[in-house]
């Protein structure tokens, strides 16, 4: 049975809900995307398949970990017709941006005259209340990108990459999935390179020092990633294996 989220050491994905106040035409547009896309907050001991998330057949599951204002998953949904992707984001101002990304990636398939596999689906709250509803082993990829460093030492406990997050992804990610995180940060690196070495459950990939410094080729810039170069930010990106 899932536990309650308090119950979980480790467990909280911390992060702004609210922000400036959504214009009329935004709230209309996410009510209509929530309503056609949008994932429900589970009841407790409740599974959630993917499978039957999707109107159809996907070959396999992603999830992305706070998906900001939605530029990267819409793109990896383009890009991966064939994966049914799930993102997760409580900060409502992002959600509403992926809902402007959706309209014009559905203006995108329109003007190519090709059907739209509809592989994107959202959740708009805590990941891990998503996460301890999934079945095991059911994820092939999995995204946390520049999440908030919380930089003060008080904070640290509020960042999302803890042994208890990855003992969760550990368990909804197939032997040989991939975890993607990137983070512009060099403390946060650090820590993140402390907590996944040490873990046996996963692997990392790029342990070539020049080669997490590279954008992989299917990773488009987004905006923040180009506001943290302009600002002379140098971001990496860190891919991690999970083991068998």
């Amino acid at each position: 049975m899932m536990k309650n989220l308090e119950d979980i050491k480790g467990s909280r994905f911390y992060g702004r809900r609210l922000g400036k106040a959504l214009g009329e035409d935004q709230r209309i547009r996410l009510s209509k995307y929530s309503n056609e896309i949008g994932i429900e907050v589970p009841l407790k001991g409740v599974i959630i398949n993917p499978k039957e998330l999707f109107s159809k057949a996907q070959n396999e599951y992603w999830l992305e970990i706070g998906f900001g204002g939605g530029e990267h998953l819409c793109d990896q949904a383009l890009m991966h017709p064939h994966a049914g992707i799930i993102g997760c984001e409580p900060f409502i101002a992002g959600a509403s941006s992926l809902c402007g990304h959706l309209d014009q990636q559905n203006q995108t398939y329109a003007s190519k005259k090709i059907e739209n596999p509809n592989n994107i689906r959202f959740f708009l709250d805590d990941a891990r209340l998503l996460m301890d509803a999934l079945p095991d082993h059911i994820l092939s990829r999995a995204f946390i990108l520049f999440p908030d460093p919380w930089p003060k030492s008080r904070h640290h406990k509020r960042r999302i990459i803890s042994q208890g997050n990855l003992k969760a992804l550990a368990r909804i990610m197939k032997s040989g999935a991939i975890l993607r995180i990137g983070t512009d940060h060099q403390d946060y690196c650090r820590w993140i390179m402390a907590h996944l070495l040490s873990n046996d459950d996963f692997t990392w990939v790029n342990s070539n020092p020049e080669e997490y410094h590279v954008r992989p080729k299917d990773w488009k810039l987004t905006r923040y990633e180009e506001k943290a170069e302009q600002q002379g930010r140098k971001s990496s990106y860190l891919d991690f294996i999970r083991n068998e």
